[in-house]
């Protein structure tokens, strides 16, 4: 996993003399801020561009509302489409039993 967010771009990591990544104490907080975005469903393209705005204590700065918004937005068109799928298929469904 840390591999990964150092590959993308999302943390930084020193090397030891014998190639060891030596991370710095910060990256602690940075890594668990990397995981509850992702869990919050938003892709790492856009963390990279959401973690200057992020502090100690987790809370997101003012510069993250408008990403975060255009990526709720995103959200609820995909929401909208399966939704409407979902209700052609229940029709198709209701019309088979009629």
């Amino acid at each position: 996993m840390l591999r990964h967010y150092e590959n993308r771009g999302l943390i930084d990591a020193a090397r030891s003399a014998t190639g060891q990544r030596l991370f710095h104490p910060s990256t602690i907080e940075t890594v668990r801020s990397i995981r509850r975005l992702i869990a919050a469903g938003l892709p790492v393209e856009l963390i990279h561009e959401l973690l200057d705005c992020i502090h100690d204590d987790d809370r997101l700065e003012p510069c993250a509302v408008p990403l975060l918004v255009d990526h709720l937005a995103t959200y609820d068109v995909r929401i909208a489409k399966l939704s409407s799928t979902r209700d052609a298929l229940q029709g198709l469904i209701n019309a088979s039993r009629s």
